[in-house]
């Protein structure tokens, strides 16, 4: 992708008005999101509402576990590029490593989902994505940006999942520094995928939370306190 179409897509995000907020999650309830369970991981995380004393947040709990949230609603990057939220964690993973199988695992995730669009394909994709859909019963993401809390004060770029390509890996957060305190984060969306990437993303997308520990055997849990999608604003893309 040319440096000049970069440019045209991330002026065009940007626009000049104010603020327009899409979505607003706050975690009253969990009406907005439904669970994901990953294939052959018998043992879930529990996603629950609870007031801290400060109204509600989302608590994430994860014991040698693993499954998401998944948000019903779809938006366009394009429009809708902003993304905030609030977070924090507690405790962090000893044998989590971000650039290895065995270690993928975070106290932490709020990701992006992109969707897969058939018709922007071609043939020999569309048959891998068939294939796909006959076995597992839906199209798998076409590609997913996810900002972790790293488990590693060292883990600070952003890397490839080491189980796909299609999956970059982005820490907003990285090591022991800021546990136990609640941290505001701010992205641009479009331009962290076209930072990662180098192409423009897929037409429509949806979030998705996590808190996994699968691979390590360990236990946390972790709060959001909001989440918010917004356009045109001002967000900034993450380093």
């Amino acid at each position: 992708m040319t440096s000049l179409l970069a440019s045209t897509l991330l002026a065009a995000a940007g626009g000049s008005g104010a603020t327009e907020i899409l979505l607003r999650e706050e975690f009253d309830t969990l009406d907005g999101w439904e669970p994901f369970y990953f294939r052959g991981i018998d043992r879930h995380s529990e996603y629950s509402v609870a007031d801290l004393g400060e109204g509600s947040v989302l608590v994430a709990k994860s014991k040698a576990s693993a499954s998401a949230l998944i948000g019903r609603m779809r938006f366009s990057v394009a429009d809708y590029p902003h993304l905030r939220w609030r977070w924090r964690v507690d405790k962090l993973y000893a044998g989590g490593d971000y650039r290895r199988k065995d270690g993928d695992d975070y106290p932490l995730r709020v990701y992006v989902i992109f969707a897969y669009d058939p018709d922007r394909a071609d043939l020999a994709t569309r048959l891998k994505y068939r294939l796909a859909k006959t076995l597992y019963g839906t199209y798998p993401p076409h590609s997913s940006i996810n900002y972790i809390w790293a488990n590693r004060a060292e883990e600070r770029e952003s890397v490839a999942n080491p189980f796909t390509e299609r999956a970059m890996m982005v820490p907003i957060q990285s090591g022991p520094e800021k546990l136990g305190r609640w941290q505001e984060e701010s992205v641009n969306i479009l331009a962290d995928y076209l930072r990662l990437f180098g192409e423009p993303p897929p037409p429509l997308a949806s979030l998705a939370i996590m808190n996994d520990s699968d691979n390590t055997g360990e236990a946390a849990v972790s709060f959001v306190d909001f989440i918010e999608i917004s356009g045109p604003g001002d967000g900034k893309a993450t380093e």
